[in-house]
């Protein structure tokens, strides 16, 4: 997503009717057909010739096998061009192979170009066909750009577009700093926060369906542990961007801690998502965010910036949730404590500047 002027490009994403769902199947048979040549194609010129075929070239040898494969003419144009897009990406000569059947089956996907799909008489109109989908976001008031339509693992399908909407400035006044957890996910400086236990809530119903081999089951449990954990953050994220013109962000390192045994409770909490999320919005909403050093803010007191011995430290202090200062005696939440340090150190990065390289 990206800022012009005053409006912002963002993808609004509604839900197919399952009506429609054989009909956006037998597309994406064809979708995955078109890939795979083309797939076939790019590995025999780069072994054969020593060329990386580029989209225009790709485009010669597809002419005309829209028609034959009951694709729009777009739609095939899109499939060769996301497909050296993802080659050069990921430096490979050949792509995975999307397999059409099985139960490692791809999940389907039909690419929409620009000016393909158009709203008409309430839905959806692409390729020839009508789709209806339930309309939360009152798509009559958009112009549609690229667009795509996915499956997700429940064979459930939904409508992506990309729009422009109009600019909102934030009118909010203050500042946040963040400290992400794994039990609370984040823990604001004024002491709001967010729960991080999304995951954990539905492990036990989680195991019952995988002991019991029903699929179906695991898949509706997976996807409603994964919508709960969006909502949650789009509406954490949402209402601290509206009240606050700047955030701070503690650099917690997702990555590593997912290869300790914290790694079940910090993927659970979703830090990645909620900073992806945060990140954006503040673009667009012309809020100030900053990434800190959270080294030592769990440790040091707010009030004194001491680091007293009582101050919680490394994997044993994990279960101390509340102390005092010796220095200063100021009593402090452990999570609200780290917050407000990050919000200091935020205070003193956007008031010293960025340092020219």
């Amino acid at each position: 997503m990206y800022s012009v002027a005053n409006t912002v490009t963002k993808t609004l994403k509604v839900r197919v009717r399952d009506k429609h769902a054989k009909a956006l199947r037998r597309q994406a048979a064809a979708v995955n057909y078109v890939w795979n040549y083309v797939n076939e194609l790019s590995w025999r010129a780069i072994r054969e010739r020593g060329q990386f075929l580029s989209a225009y070239d790709v485009q010669k040898y597809t002419d005309g096998a829209a028609k034959c494969l009951g694709l729009h003419s777009h739609t095939v144009q899109r499939i060769g061009k996301e497909y050296v897009t993802r080659r050069n990406q990921f430096r490979k000569r050949r792509l995975a192979w999307r397999k059409t059947f099985g139960a490692r089956r791809s999940l389907g996907w039909i690419p929409v170009n620009t000016g393909a799909a158009t709203w008409k008489h309430g839905q959806v109109h692409f390729n020839g066909q009508h789709y209806k989908v339930w309309d939360s976001y009152g798509l009559s008031q958009y112009r549609f750009k690229t667009a795509s339509f996915n499956e997700d693992a429940r064979g459930r399908w939904y409508f992506n577009v990309t729009v422009e909407v109009a600019n909102k400035p934030s009118q909010g006044t203050g500042a946040v700093g963040i400290d992400l957890g794994c039990k609370e996910a984040a823990t604001c400086s004024d002491g709001d926060g967010l729960d991080g236990r999304w995951y954990r809530d539905q492990e036990a119903k989680l195991a019952v369906a995988q002991r019991a081999r029903n699929k179906q089951r695991v898949r509706a449990i997976h996807a409603k542990i994964r919508n709960r954990r969006k909502d949650a953050m789009h509406k954490f994220s949402r209402r601290l961007v509206n009240h606050n013109s700047a955030i701070i962000v503690g650099n917690v390192n997702s990555s590593a801690i997912a290869r300790t045994r914290l790694a079940k409770s910090s993927l659970d909490a979703g830090w990645g998502m909620l900073k992806t999320m945060l990140e954006y919005k503040c673009a667009h909403a012309g809020v100030v965010f900053e990434v800190v050093d959270e080294r030592y803010t769990t440790q040091s007191c707010s009030c004194c910036g001491s680091i007293p011995d009582s101050s919680p430290k490394g994997r044993a202090g994990l279960g101390i949730r509340e102390w005092c200062c010796d220095a200063c005696g100021a009593h402090h939440d452990r999570d609200v404590n780290a917050a407000r340090n990050i919000l200091a150190a935020g205070h003193g990065r956007l008031a010293g500047g960025i340092p020219a390289l």
